[in-house]
């Protein structure tokens, strides 16, 4: 077996054998495939794509290249969820705490920022003292004393993943449904969890989009969980304009405790409750009132309780970027679009994002809204703050944010697109 055979494979279009799969994930993770290879595999099934029974194969084999976790001792049903990744998605920092206040146990493997999408690590990480990289025994510690942790895979866990997720963020193959299924379902199939909730997203700020590519991801996520035996379904939730209104890290931490103080943007408050009974459904506790969990503050605790036992302090001060530019709003009128990947492009290139793996983020980068969607906007008033610690960024960001903004007349009828577009189970 050779890698030259294999991506030449499915260069041609062909399909790649069992045998081929178990051998390039397996030669991959232990260093005998390199980068170059595995993006030139990578860009190949993004062109020419995989059937089902591939991407079963493959899926597999990133489960087998490490271990895999179990939480039956816990005295709570496990849930998780997983976000296809969007612009201002902070839906997972609300999430978890609230969904532990309701009587589950969230084992939240997170990642990474992919491309022009945020990572809910790099998010948490601009919280003081906060730490992503947990063993395995300090990960089941938070669960059992909080009930919800977020966190790092551990190098353990679909080691094969961990390699190729950060290939793709910066070789142009995030988008491929083959990879972003076993990417997943590897991760999340391993973890062990009970029940699994997919967020696919949907629109301009998401790799999917159109509702069908989306659909067709959350189909085939949804059956690799099931076959595995994880009570897994999906909803298709809109990314056609940013979630909230923040997009970075600092900022979109701040805006989730908003949330966890009954407060906050109406769209982030209905798809956290959205996914939260979906969640608790899954895990067999469908009675639980997440909207009651968030007004009388148990959300909070159990946000507060988490942050702390994974070494963050809850009350330190978030990190705020040294420099700002306001945009302001090109016409009088209703504000009818606001380009999600256009923010999204805009907070990476302030700093909020990577262009190589190995680089940092900037914790107080990123973009601040000041209307969404049918509001009403003045021209030379302020529409958005652009942040970050490096002023020479101004110009490429504002570059990206170029046609991303539509003012109608005053006047001018406006229907938001909801938010929570399919369920897929």
């Amino acid at each position: 077996m050779d890698v030259i055979s294999v991506i030449r494979t499915k260069r041609d279009r062909g399909r790649l054998t069992d045998e081929q799969i178990d051998w390039v994930i397996d030669a991959y993770t232990r260093g005998e495939v390199a980068d170059e290879q595995m993006s030139a595999l990578a860009m190949a099934i993004l062109l020419n794509g995989m059937d089902r029974a591939e991407i079963a194969r493959w899926t597999a084999a990133m489960i087998a290249s490490g271990e895999r976790m179990e939480f039956s001792s816990l005295p709570r049903p496990t849930a998780d969820k997983h976000s296809t990744g969007g612009v201002g998605d902070k839906i997972t920092l609300p999430l978890a705490p609230l969904v532990a206040a309701c009587g589950a146990a969230v084992p939240q493997l997170s990642g990474r920022g992919l491309g022009h999408t945020g990572g809910t690590l790099d998010k948490l990480e601009s919280i003081p003292g906060w730490r992503a990289l947990l063993s395995n025994d300090e990960m089941m510690g938070v669960l059992r004393d909080v009930g919800a942790v977020i966190c790092a895979a551990g190098d353990g866990l679909a080691p094969a993943d961990k390699k190729l997720y950060a290939l793709r963020d910066v070789t142009g193959t995030v988008e491929a449904i083959p990879l972003i299924a076993s990417s997943i379902m590897s991760k999340k199939i391993a973890e062990g969890t009970g029940s699994l909730v997919l967020d696919v997203k949907v629109g301009s700020g998401a790799f999917m989009k159109t509702v069908a590519d989306a659909r067709e991801l959350a189909t085939t996520m949804v059956g690799l969980g099931t076959d595995h035996g994880v009570r897994t379904v999906a909803l298709l939730t809109d990314m056609s304009t940013p979630l909230g209104l923040t997009a970075g890290n600092a900022l979109e931490v701040r805006e989730s405790v908003e949330v966890l103080a009954g407060g906050g943007p109406a769209d982030v408050v209905e798809l956290t409750l959205a996914l939260a009974r979906e969640m608790l459904d899954a895990a067999g506790l469908p009675d639980a009132d997440p909207a009651k969990a968030l007004r009388d503050g148990t959300a909070m605790d159990h946000w507060r309780r988490m942050i702390s036992a994974q070494g963050g302090d809850p009350d330190a001060p978030l990190p705020v970027a040294r420099e700002r530019h306001v945009v302001t709003a090109p016409a009088t009128g209703v504000l009818t679009g606001l380009d999600a990947y256009a923010v999204g492009v805009a907070a990476w290139r302030l700093g909020a994002g990577r262009s190589r793996k190995e680089d940092p983020v900037q914790a107080g980068a990123g973009v601040e809204l000041h209307a969404k969607p049918g509001d009403q906007v003045t021209a030379g008033r302020p529409l958005l703050t652009l942040h970050t610690d490096t002023p020479e960024r101004f110009d490429y960001a504002l570059q990206a944010l170029d046609g991303a903004v539509t003012v109608a007349p005053a006047g001018t009828p406006f229907t938001p697109r909801p938010i929570v577009l399919e369920r897929i189970g």
